[in-house]
């Protein structure tokens, strides 16, 4: 499981470098793996430093940093 997570990570890593700026819903939704997967991998690469968090009146957004 530990290696799907991490796969994941990089593939949202990916997306977030070509798309940019996006809701979490999004980046999730672009993902062909289960929700929680997707979130897991989200945590992923918010415990390695990579992405930042901006709130907003439509939810929260994600980026790179």
């Amino acid at each position: 499981m530990i290696e799907e997570i991490g796969t994941v990570a990089g593939e949202i890593w990916n997306l977030l470098n070509e798309r940019g700026e996006s809701s979490i819903s999004k980046v999730v939704s672009w993902m062909n793996v289960s929700q929680s997967t997707a979130y897991m991998g989200i945590g992923w690469l918010a415990r390695e430093d990579k992405l930042e968090f901006v709130k907003k009146s439509r939810g929260t957004f994600v980026r790179l940093k």
